[in-house]
């Protein structure tokens, strides 16, 4: 963008989950390196660990946060306002408190008088309010263009992987994809009421076919806007110099990374027997383990007996937080066990890092599919009731970081990294001139 080109004012508003919000602020410092305004808005928890550990002072002027304020209650008080840490038990009810504050929202959005709204696709709710206030809206969806091509499957007229049908046991925990017809299609219809474009935290080096599926099935012009990925070292401010050199002692690629993302908390069952599949696959491991707020427990308990000190010479466990950018980018790191969450899967990526699919919830079965599909790793396969099995996950930890196997995953995975990277501004280049065009257009009515 032309750096004598008149500035806009964008308004994003991103579900509360640091998943979906991450990739909103990184768009956002992209866009205001391009002379955008941006109005990024949040719960007041949210925004202070924004402001505290991932915007610098040469953003005050171009990204002002706003505050939204959701309805407290005992069970659910200002500090659980977020998706991070969250008793999954009140997920629902931060969904309600969230689509409750719309008409503080309205208020809000309509003294900032911006130019453009860009939100996520759990805020459906905020189209009648783009449409009374006559401002542009686009959804920036953070999931892949694979998990929507999922979703509207049957409403569109085209299938392109027919195979991508869902074992019985996800079908529970992934209800997002497995609408029924008349929910798709209201959903479909709803992305179609945007202005003109929808967003897509991907790249056509990866999802081509299912990019263009979406071209083909929605009336909106689909962009893409590349990973969106924070650099190494601009994450949370702690000290993590020890966990960098326990692997600075490491042989390159002898060690998996373990994680499975802020929103996602493991069983004791599934603890045990990904400490059993790590201990039997006699790889190097770095595990992150987080416990819901108010539930935390001993690292001890939920491991088998002795896992701690059998492990001690090859595996570290991190409790609640650690720098995955540079242990992905780091020299030793192999390979990563991962929930298959988008942005952690785009992560592994943009750093050539195999992915050892472990998925959960949501998105991350589909996820783990385009993983096999592209060749940067292999999803860990479970009993026929949806149990995780010791065997299997050690055989997929040896495969994608062992031997000849190991060796072709890497390559394929490198590959990637260095094509997304070559690509990375020339994509936010072409969004932000899609995104001026918009501006304009509302400047002119």
């Amino acid at each position: 963008m032309d750096a004598r080109q008149e500035s806009f004012k964008v308004f994003m508003l991103p579900w509360l989950a640091h998943g979906h919000i991450s990739p909103y602020l990184e768009l956002a410092k992209r866009l205001a390196k391009r002379k955008f305004l941006v109005y990024f808005c949040s719960t007041p928890v949210n925004l202070e660990a924004i402001k505290s550990n991932y915007l610098s002072e040469t953003h005050s002027d171009s990204i002002q946060l706003v505050k939204i304020h959701l309805h407290s209650t005992p069970e659910l008080p200002p500090h659980f306002h977020t998706a991070k840490g969250l008793p999954p038990h009140l997920m629902p009810q931060l969904k309600v408190a969230f689509q409750m504050a719309a008409p503080n929202l309205q208020s809000i959005i309509k003294t900032l008088n911006p130019d453009l709204l860009i939100v996520d696709i759990l805020q459906l709710w905020m189209l009648p309010i783009s449409s009374s206030l006559n401002i542009p809206l686009i959804f920036f969806p953070i999931f892949g263009a694979i998990t929507i091509s999922f979703s509207i499957r049957i409403v569109s007229h085209h299938v392109p992987f027919p195979q991508f049908e869902l074992r019985e046991y996800w079908k529970s925990k992934c209800p997002y994809l497995e609408m029924d017809e008349t929910s798709r299609q209201s959903f479909k219809q709803s992305l179609d009421q945007s202005s003109g474009i929808i967003l897509f935290k991907s790249s056509r080096e990866i999802e081509t076919k299912y990019l263009e599926f979406l071209a083909s099935s929605f009336v909106n012009k689909i962009v893409t806007t590349g990973p969106l990925l924070q650099e190494p070292g601009c994450s949370e401010n702690e000290n993590h110099s020890e966990i960098i050199e326990w692997l600075d002692k490491k042989e390159p690629y002898s060690t998996v990374l373990v994680s499975f993302g802020s929103e996602y908390y493991l069983s004791k069952e599934e603890s045990e027997e990904i400490a059993h599949g790590l201990e039997i696959s006699e790889a190097n491991f770095l595990w992150i383990v987080r416990f819901p707020k108010g539930e935390e427990t001993a690292v001890e308990a939920a491991v088998p007996e002795g896992f701690i000190e059998r492990s001690r010479e090859r595996g570290k466990i991190v409790e609640g937080w650690a720098p995955q950018a540079e242990i992905l980018a780091h020299r030793s790191t192999g390979g990563h066990v991962s929930h298959c969450g988008w942005s952690s899967f785009m992560e592994s990526l943009m750093f050539g890092v195999p992915v050892i699919g472990a998925p959960m919830q949501l998105d991350g079965p589909i996820v783990a599919r385009l993983a096999e599909e592209i060749g940067v790793g292999l999803e860990i396969r479970r009993d026929e009731e949806g149990r995780m099995m010791r065997d299997e996950i050690a055989g997929a930890i040896k495969k994608v970081l062992m031997g000849k196997t190991g060796e072709v995953f890497r390559k394929k995975a490198k590959e990637i990294c260095s094509v997304l990277k070559e690509n990375d501004e020339q994509e936010v280049d072409k969004l932000t001139t899609e995104l001026v065009m918009l501006c304009q257009t509302k400047r002119r009515k």
